[in-house]
């Protein structure tokens, strides 16, 4: 123990923090990969200057975010040899291989690609460049199938046997690789990365717009972004509400969590608490406040049908629901707003006002950051609910830890901290100052030479020596 921390809630927090750190980053390239195909596919169809101009401005975000994304990310697979070495030996044999697919086939497929989608128009011609871009946008969405098979798996395990050793051994790969849950959480987690992309996206819009109403690719970069929002925000709303009953299917402990039910229904008439305090010395949900009858509905439960509470599990095999309640209403809190602030793009823009509406500019601007936080939220949600299991009603956290000293973990996880912090810091002052950056006629310029297709003409020659963002 280090002053009352044991080497297990050291290794679980240094994991979490830079599982955090990473997870920002591929949420917001995995849907920018998307939109700089779809800017790439609409210059080629219409040849309007403005589609470039935004592709050569994004992609050099594109560009920073990932190799943040991938630098972020390094250190995590040496915690599943250090800290985690037990569970790596154990579950290795079904997660190790999906997670060198993820690898092999779409980690390279983003690393191939992604220098001929910098630099490459003038050297592979424009069809080809068409194809590294989406075989980027692809890769990135491959790669996060495949990390989330491997949670998945954590979650609801499938396709497995146990050996006389006590490891998962594959049995059925199908099964592993598309286990039960598998199929809600990536539809979740790629909806979120698209609309956590279309909320930077509309915001760099808006701040541009707020500065000049007049200026055409802020114009259509906040036009664009703001039709996600209003289409994909009610699409994830269904698909987190579908991934929920998926949940409550197999996981029903993290639903009574994530809900606050301490106390079971018998007779049904669930109700969905708003608000509250979770009291788990105590087992229950302190100055709750609820709308009767709401919770079987959502659950989509006859209203007088029994619902169980947390009172029908023991203590140890319950998750810490002060964690998983207020992270999951973060979450949902965070997803209303953003379905109003959808609704509201909508009537601006029927209403001819989308493009000098200050107080829609500045609200997008104020929610600029709202996707991340929500992503974090909801991965808090899901990864905490498991607890107290890294494979999810089969191998518990504490049976999954190396045999570390809680020293050696404080003193890397301080390592980490000052490391990330520092690091990642000026990465993302050095995104925000890009962004700050007006996109204008001199993005049509690229580092490899000007643009010789018919009918264009570079605003202007950029010089070789020429740094991004400056």
């Amino acid at each position: 123990m280090l002053d009352g921390f044991s080497a297990e809630i050291l290794a679980r927090f240094q994991f979490a923090f830079t599982v955090s750190f990473h997870i920002i980053f591929p949420s917001f390239s995995i849907g920018l990969a998307s939109y700089l195909a779809v800017l790439n596919g609409l210059w080629m169809r219409t040849r309007d200057e403005t589609y470039l101009t935004l592709f050569n401005y994004w992609k050099k975000i594109f560009a920073v975010a990932f190799g943040m994304g991938v630098v972020s990310g390094i250190v995590m697979s040496y915690q599943f040899g250090t800290n985690w070495s037990v569970f790596s030996d154990k579950a290795g044999p079904v997660v190790g291989p999906l997670m060198a697919y993820e690898v092999l086939s779409a980690f390279f497929l983003e690393a191939g690609f992604l220098g001929i989608m910098l630099f490459g128009r003038e050297r592979v011609g424009e069809k080809l460049h068409m194809f590294a871009t989406a075989m980027v946008a692809f890769g990135t969405l491959m790669s996060a199938t495949w990390i989330l098979s491997v949670n998945s798996w954590m979650q609801t395990p499938a396709g497995y046997s146990i050996n006389e050793v006590g490891q998962f051994v594959p049995e059925d790969w199908w099964q592993i690789v598309f286990n039960p849950s598998f199929p809600y959480r990536l539809a979740h987690m790629v909806l979120a990365a698209f609309l956590t992309t279309a909320l930077v996206v509309g915001a760099v819009g808006a701040l541009h717009l707020l500065r000049d109403q007049a200026d055409k690719e802020a114009r259509r970069v906040f036009s664009m972004a703001m039709w996600m929002a209003i289409i994909v925000t009610p699409i994830q709303i269904f698909a987190g509400h579908e991934h929920g009953l998926n949940t409550l299917e197999h996981q029903p402990v993290k639903i009574m969590a994530m809900e606050g039910h301490y106390e079971s229904h018998p007779e049904g008439w669930a109700p969905l608490y708003l608000f509250g305090i979770p009291n788990d010395e105590e087992q229950r949900l302190d100055y709750a406040i609820g709308i009767p009858g709401l919770g079987s509905i959502i659950f989509e439960k006859p209203l007088d049908k029994a619902v169980m509470g947390l009172d029908t599990i023991p203590d140890e095999e319950q998750p810490p629901v002060g964690i998983v309640f207020w992270s999951f209403r973060v979450m949902v809190g965070l997803g209303m707003l953003m379905l109003g602030l959808g609704f509201w793009s909508a009537l601006a823009r029927w209403r001819g006002h989308l493009y000098d509406a200050s107080w829609l500019h500045r609200a997008c601007i104020a929610m600029g950051p709202s996707g991340f936080i929500a992503v974090l939220a909801g991965w808090i949600t899901t990864e905490v609910g498991r607890q107290p299991y890294t494979v999810y009603g089969l191998l518990r956290t504490s049976d999954s830890l190396a045999p570390v000293d809680a020293p050696a973990v404080a003193a890397s996880l301080i390592v980490f901290i000052v490391v990330y912090f520092a690091v990642f810091s000026a990465g993302t002052y050095y995104l925000l100052r890009m962004m700050n950056k007006r996109a204008d006629t001199s993005e049509l310029g690229l580092r490899d030479g000007p643009i010789r297709t018919a009918g264009i003409t570079p605003a202007a020659q950029i010089d070789p020596d020429f740094i991004p963002g400056e």
